[in-house]
């Protein structure tokens, strides 16, 4: 996981951002393509946010990102609009395992720095999320070697069908 450019996409809502702000109930029964379904990220809050997310872009968030019900469209949605990761101060802890489960780099450390728009740098290796269009630097939280071979995999499900089982040896 080398270090890569990135463009932020910034909430206007920042902290306790729950899984229906994510993707609308009125969409998560209705819609089961996941890129049709996408289209709909954070609607309720930022109608025209889905438009403005490119591949590649992180999503930075506050605190609590991903609150609410365990359901895996949240994570989904985010994965299929392009999203690379999402940064936030903290994540839910459901939310923070599905989106590991399928394939979601998630990054906590500290991003009231970031705006929307900014050019940022994720080094995984360096534990490093910094801000290029102001010159900061913060610290991430490690992330544990067995979701780091679950990332590289491309989630659980594509884990499993590689290896025909789990398998988190110590070169991991």
């Amino acid at each position: 996981m080398k270090k890569k450019v990135h463009f932020a996409r910034r909430l206007k809502v920042r902290d306790n951002i729950n899984t229906d702000y994510v993707i609308s109930g009125r969409y998560k029964f209705r819609i089961q393509d996941p890129k049709e379904l996408c289209k709909h990220i954070f609607e309720d809050i930022d109608p025209g946010f889905a438009a403005r997310v490119n591949k590649g872009d992180i999503l930075v968030a506050g605190e609590n990102f991903g609150c609410g019900s365990s359901r895996e469209q949240a994570p989904q949605s985010l994965k299929s609009a392009g999203f690379y990761a999402v940064a936030a101060k903290s994540f839910a802890r459901i939310f923070y395992r599905n989106a590991f489960n399928i394939g979601l780099m998630l990054v906590e450390c500290d991003t009231g720095f970031v705006d929307d728009g900014d050019t940022i740098e994720l080094d995984i290796e360096k534990g490093k999320l910094k801000d290029v269009s102001k010159g900061l630097a913060f610290d991430i939280k490690p992330i544990p070697s067995v979701m780091k071979k679950l990332l590289e995999d491309g989630g659980v499900v594509e884990h499993f069908k590689k290896y025909g089982g789990f398998s988190f040896d110590e070169q991991v």
